[in-house]
């Protein structure tokens, strides 16, 4: 059996963490902690946490900050733009938006970054959007009207693209320099956005919000290291389909932990999606060489 190689690996179970985000994200919304707050004190928890680690890599990073500009904007606008759609629309609706992925990422990896497109490669990026389609709904998720909701998912889904092939291009800045760009345009965004929508205030209290920081500076630390350190490693379009693999987790296990029952289509999409996040995990890819700091 052909082995799997380390940042396959990591990509699938960091995407298998973000699946389960859900969880504390549950639970801390029981606790009064709602919506772009949460992500703003999660983020910017792990942003505050990282800058000991970013400063001390400054000699790597001083001389590409128009980089880790364009990682915090893309990064920050994916991760901003995702939750207020969330937010404000039909989750899914949202998701089934936002997963479009694989052909931002598969297109722009062959724009940007000269990454090939095969057979292979277009049949698991079908594969991959279709069994999205059918756990997420299938044709009933068009019924009603779109809305500028709806465009906000495709732009989070497009920017969270750009985002993985810039962290793929940009091979000599730290993994470290980079994730705590993403945190910090998302901070920084989801701070901004506070201000003019001045949502109701929010009634939580100190341990809720040392949770929150906690599950910034542990959970969603962990799981974007993960993820951005294969999305370094991987064609742009192979990971993206392999990242698909949270939807599967957080499909399973909502069903198994709050005795939700799978339709046939999503046990149809779901086996799809598993076996195109297989194909691309077994099979042997050659991959462009990309010049250091390439954008």
């Amino acid at each position: 059996m052909m082995p799997v190689s380390l940042p396959v690996l990591v990509l699938f179970i960091s995407s298998i963490g973000w699946g389960l985000t859900w969880l504390p994200l549950k639970y801390l919304n029981q606790q009064g902690m709602q919506g772009p707050l949460l992500v703003f004190v999660a983020f910017g928890a792990a942003a505050l946490a990282l800058m000991p680690a970013f400063a001390r890599q400054k000699r790597h990073w001083l001389g590409q900050l128009r980089y880790l500009g364009l990682i915090a904007l893309f990064g920050g606008f994916a991760n901003l733009s995702f939750q207020i759609a969330l937010y404000q629309g039909e989750v899914i609706r949202v998701m089934i938006l936002f997963y479009l992925l694989p052909v931002w990422s598969v297109l722009g990896g062959r724009l940007y970054l000269g990454e090939r497109i095969d057979g292979l490669r277009l049949v698991t990026v079908c594969g991959a959007l279709l069994g999205a389609f059918l756990i997420l709904g299938g044709g009933a998720m068009f019924d009603t009207r779109s809305s500028w909701v709806d465009l906000l998912a495709v732009a989070s889904g497009m920017a969270f693209a750009m985002n993985n092939i810039v962290f793929r291009a940009t091979q000599s800045l730290p993994v470290t320099s980079k994730v705590t760009a993403v945190f910090v345009g998302c901070a920084v965004m989801m701070g901004g956005y506070l201000l003019v929508a001045t949502p109701a205030p929010a009634v939580y209290g100190w341990q809720t919000l040392m949770l929150t920081m906690l599950y910034g500076v542990v959970w969603v630390m962990l799981i974007t290291f993960g993820t951005q350190w294969g999305v370094t490693r991987l064609e742009a379009g192979r990971a993206s389909i392999i990242i698909i693999m949270e939807l599967v987790a957080a499909v399973v296990s909502a069903s198994l932990l709050l005795g939700e029952t799978l339709a046939p289509r999503e046990l149809v999409g779901g086996v799809l999606v598993l076996a195109t996040v297989v194909a691309e995990t077994l099979r042997e890819v050659v991959t462009p060489q990309i010049s250091p700091g390439q954008p």
